[in-house]
Formats: structure tokens, sequence, C-alpha cells
């Protein structure tokens, strides 16, 4: 149906509500798009680090949780512990394995000096995840500044840790890096890869905009300072995660958070294989989002809204033969998309998504539909 404005007198009050609703996410959409993500799309990496190497090497603990982990530590820790770096400790904590985790660290721990090992066999009451054996790695830990990833990631290069302790300094506290997924040919691991970078271009972006909200546990580097003055995760201890969003979304401030983009500084993961266990993941990580600060809570929750109800109301007006508007923004959306996901995704390397953008974006709604219900009733999911 061609529409203009002198017809809408003739609308029902729905039709009229509809386009209203679906005019206003697009707007909405345009904004955070051009100007809050493209902050991110636009962003200029530094000058080489590796020029300045020995103005920007500070010790550097690097904090490690593992829970019947070994076939991970046994692939992954090598790398992390032969890292090109002057000096630096791993901290590693077996929290409380019923597998070879303790035996592969002993193992390592005499080839190593750098590696030490920390075993525990209980948990205390109320404090649930992997924030107890956390708390334990960061208080032994003899560096003021701590590097954290998990026992299932594996860096990119031997210079991760020289580029993600870098942007450390007196004023930057907090570095917020970039954790991909391993990529595999099926619908589930794309999805996943594409929710870790629409996720990652939120938090980055956000943090570009001095409204730091979140940081991810697999590439995460902040000084020792603000665990001890923040007093750790006390305040939600009682969830699973929140590890690093939570405790992040506390002690993050627009002053002393700063990002790393280079490839060096990625932190790549095995991803979940069946839709049932990236669903208990998701589950488990989504319980944070009602315990974000307000206003970070309103933004996102903004962002989530428009994405949803543009494709929603769009779908009713083509119903209703609104086929000129329907395609003109759908277009004009489209195009945007393309365009910053172009560049982010180069940025991330991960090119051979773009090609899926409109299915996974759209496929994004069913996310929302299917993880929605968790915001309002959240209950306790254990780290492993």
């Amino acid at each position: 149906m061609h529409f203009n404005l002198s017809q809408i007198s003739d609308l029902s009050p729905f039709t009229i509500f509809i386009l209203a609703l679906f005019i206003f996410s697009f707007v909405v959409q345009l904004i955070y798009w051009c100007f809050l993500f493209s902050k991110l799309a636009f962003f200029k990496s530094s000058p080489k680090l590796a020029q300045h190497r020995d103005r920007n090497e500070k010790p550097v603990s690097i904090i490690i949780c593992a829970r019947n982990e070994a076939k991970n530590l046994e692939k992954n820790l090598p790398r992390i512990l032969t890292q090109n770096y002057r000096s630096f400790e791993v901290v590693v904590v077996n929290d409380n394995s019923d597998d070879t985790t303790y035996d592969v660290l002993i193992k390592y721990k005499k080839i190593y000096s750098n590696l030490q090992v920390i075993n525990l066999d209980a948990k205390p009451l109320g404090m649930v995840g992997k924030k107890f054996p956390l708390k334990i790695g960061i208080e032994s830990s003899k560096y003021t500044t701590l590097l954290l990833t998990d026992a299932d990631c594996r860096p990119s290069t031997s210079e991760w840790l020289f580029y993600m302790q870098s942007r450390i300094s007196d004023t930057t506290k907090i570095v917020l890096g970039y954790g991909p997924y391993t990529f595999y040919p099926s619908l589930l691991n794309r999805f996943i890869r594409f929710e870790t970078v629409y996720t990652a271009i939120q938090y980055f972006s956000f943090a570009l905009a001095k409204l730091p909200y979140m940081g991810v546990g697999r590439n995460l580097a902040y000084r020792k300072e603000l665990f001890t003055k923040s007093n750790g995760f006390e305040e939600h201890k009682h969830i699973a995660s929140g590890d690093d969003d939570l405790f992040i979304n506390k002690v993050a401030t627009g002053e002393n958070v700063s990002i790393m983009l280079e490839k060096e500084s990625f932190v790549y993961s095995e991803p979940k294989t069946t839709w049932r266990d990236y669903y208990r993941q998701k589950a488990r990580h989504l319980s944070t989002a009602t315990s974000y600060q307000l206003k970070h809570q309103i933004l996102l929750g903004t962002l989530s809204a428009s994405h949803f109800l543009f494709y929603v109301t769009g779908i009713i007006l083509y119903v209703l033969d609104f086929y000129l508007m329907f395609g003109t923004l759908f277009g004009i959306r489209y195009i945007m998309l393309v365009f910053y996901y172009g560049k982010i995704l180069k940025r991330f390397q991960e090119k051979r998504l773009l090609l899926w953008i409109p299915i996974l974006d759209f496929m994004y709604i069913l996310y929302y539909i299917t993880f929605t219900p968790i915001l309002f009733f959240r209950k306790t999911i254990q780290w492993k």
C-alpha cells in the first residue's frame, strides 16, 4: 500500500500505533548505530605498542580458575605460561576438581617456575559460581596488575599479555579485551560468534562513550586495588555469574577504562556445540543483567526493545500491505548494518559472518523471546 500523511485519518488506531512503533524503533536503531556503535567502527588503533616495549611492561599476575579442566589446561596452559613477557606469574586455582586437573597442574609446575597452583577442596556458604576461587586467586597474586582468563581459553599470540597490560596506567585501571569463539561450519556456531560480536559491539562502544558497563572474564585486565577497595564480589556473591560484568559495572567509570582491539590480544574459546548447552550458558550469563546500574539497564533495554519491535511491527505492516514503508526502512537499516558490521567484523577477524548478517540479525528476535523471561524469573545457576 502506498501511504502518505494525508491518509492518516483514514487509518485505524491500531494501525497508527503500529506505524508509530515501527518508525520510533527505526529511529532508535539509527541513533544507536550511527552515533554510538560508529565509535567502535571508526576506532583508530594506537601506534605499534611493541616499539615502546621496555616502557610498557609491568609485572602481571594471570589468574585462572579451573574446575574439571584437565583437557583444556593440557592444551592451553603452555601457551599462557610461555608468553613473550619479562615478568609475570600464572595463578591457577583448582576448584574442587574430581578429574586429573591437579595432576596436570603439578606436571606443569615442575616445568614452569612462574606457575602458582592453589588447590581448593571446599567452598564457603553463600558464594556461588567461580567467585570464591577467583577471590582466592586474586588475593594470592603477588603483582598489582591482574589479567583474567579461563582454562578453556587460548591466546591468539604470544604477545597477548603484553598488549592487554599495555593500557594499564595511573589513570587507566581497567582494560577490556575481546574473546571470540573458534569457527566451525554450523548455524549454531555462526549464531554464537554473531552474538559474541554484537555483545562486544555494545560493551566496547559504551566504554568509548564513557559509559562502561561490563567486560568478559575470558580477557580482562585490571588493577588489584580496584578489587580490594570495592570489597570484591561481596555485593553479588549470591549470583553465579558476575565475576566479570557485575564487578566491572560497579568499579568502572568513564575515565578509568580503556579497550584493547589489536588482534594480537584476542583470546579464543571453544563454543558450545548443542543448542541445549548454549542455552544453559547464556541463561547463566544473562542472570546478571537486572543487577546492572539503572542507567545501563535503560540504555541496553531500549536497544533490545527497538531491535525487537522493528521486526515485529515491520512484519505486521507488511501483512497490512504497507509495502513501501516496510521496504524503505528495512532497506535503509540493512544498508546501515552492512556498512558498520563490515568495518567491525574486519577488526574482529570475523569477515565470514558478513553475508549471514540478515539471517543472524533476524534470529536475534528469537534470542530475545527465549531469554527475556530469565531476566524476570532468575534462579541461581551453578558455574559447573
